[in-house]
């Protein structure tokens, strides 16, 4: 079973950490996404890799023995918002890091306006003053489904649930920058 202290990762490192390329992109992934550290986007493009191994895995069995786990998958990634209705593996085969990034709770706070920037959401996250629904989030890293999105808010108690935070006085609500 493991050792309750040590955890497993959920994150597999790049095999050649000290590319100039690979730790270019990934400081311009990083500060685009206003992510905190590289596991952040290690733990990212490793669930993206393992959804897109499961689909290579699918593809290559027979249609009666698939259909099952390929209606799940399919069901799963539509769930978090990563595939449209009707998607096939093939799509599945085509996400990207950035499409998982985007259903980040941290990311979509900055597109609706709640923040002007993607570190000023992660602040309000951590901080406590956003919310799902009626239930506070704490963590920036949080997927958000397909039918949470229209109910991210700031939390009830927040001091700026009838006031914006410093930056956003005259900006609408539902804008952001993209």
């Amino acid at each position: 079973m493991g050792d309750p202290k040590r955890p497993k990762k959920k994150y597999k490192t790049p095999r050649h950490p000290w590319r100039a390329d690979v730790l270019k992109a990934e400081l311009e992934v990083m500060g685009a996404y206003g992510l905190r550290n590289k596991r952040e986007l290690w733990r990212a493009k490793t669930m993206v890799s393992n959804f897109r191994r499961i689909a290579r895995q699918l593809i290559s069995q027979p249609p009666e023995v698939r259909r099952k786990r390929e209606e799940e998958l399919l069901g799963k990634l539509y769930r978090l918002g990563l595939l449209d209705e009707g998607a096939v593996l093939d799509n599945v085969l085509d996400l990207k890091v950035q499409d998982l990034l985007e259903r980040r709770l941290q990311t979509l706070v900055w597109r609706k306006g709640l923040a002007k920037s993607p570190h000023q959401a992660r602040q309000l996250i951590v901080h406590g003053h956003i919310a799902i629904g009626d239930r506070k989030v704490y963590s920036p890293g949080y997927l958000v489904r397909r039918g949470e999105e229209e109910l991210i808010r700031y939390a009830p108690t927040s001091p700026f649930v009838n006031k914006r935070p410093p930056g956003l006085e005259g900006r609408e609500e539902g804008g952001g920058s993209g």
